[in-house]
């Protein structure tokens, strides 16, 4: 648990700077929304989120209502509690909310969500299909950990999934054979430049079998890591 200012400044900075998203869940509401740290003023101790996704949670904002907030960081699970009012404004025209520093953050390093990206020049192929879906989306994944992963999309996918969802069947083509799990989609937002999308998804109803394998995956890619690094070094 961060306590000190400075931390948890920093923390908040990283956030922003990373671009990492927010969850954001009201008290004794289902639906998940998601945001992000735009700006922080360090004078009057208060933070700005971005417009909030789906706008129906501005709502509940407006209303006054608790909530809470959760992010990942490379691993690292960051999260905080909001009792006060939320300020509307603007920044450079955009709507934004205003919220005061919290007094203190939850910030813990799950041993075992070691993240390791996978090279792009053997790119497995994943996709997520479902109830929810009328059709697959197909993508690469960029990096995977025993707890989640991050993958790229084709297009504008954020479209089309929403975040805080249940997707049943994930799909992801490992070397050694393909996996097919549940999983909860974190995150997900189009980069226009780019034109793909990028999303955040956690692994929920895991067979030991379909772990194993996961958990295979990951250790074969840490060590092609060291390798590479030792190489580096001579």
């Amino acid at each position: 648990m961060l306590k000190a200012p400075v931390e948890i400044h920093a923390t908040l900075r990283m956030l922003m700077d990373s671009h990492d998203p927010l969850v954001i869940t009201f008290a004794d509401r289902n639906q998940r929304f998601q945001s992000f740290v735009v700006e922080i003023n360090r004078d009057r101790n208060i933070i700005a989120l971005d417009e909030v996704i789906p706008n129906d949670g501005e709502r509940f904002l407006q209303n006054g209502e608790h909530f809470r907030v959760e992010a990942f960081h490379e691993g690292v699970r960051i999260a905080w509690e909001c009792k006060q009012n939320a300020y509307f404004s603007e920044i450079d025209g955009a709507r934004c909310y205003w919220l005061p520093v919290p007094d203190e953050m939850l910030y813990h390093q799950r041993r075992n969500a070691y993240r390791a990206p996978v090279s792009q020049s053997q790119p497995v192929a994943v996709e997520i299909a479902g109830e929810k879906l009328k059709a697959p989306i197909k993508g690469i994944l960029i990096d995977i950990s025993a707890t989640g992963c991050k993958i790229r999309l084709e297009g504008n996918a954020a479209e089309r999934l929403q975040p805080g969802q249940i997707y049943e069947q994930f799909t992801a083509r490992l070397p050694f054979g393909a996996v097919t799990l549940e999983v909860e989609l974190r995150h997900v937002h189009f980069e226009d430049k780019v034109g793909y999308s990028f999303a955040g998804l956690r692994f929920t109803q895991v067979s030991g079998l379909v772990q194993r394998n996961i958990e295979r995956f990951v250790y074969q890619l840490q060590r092609e890591a060291r390798r590479f690094e030792k190489d580096e070094l001579f």
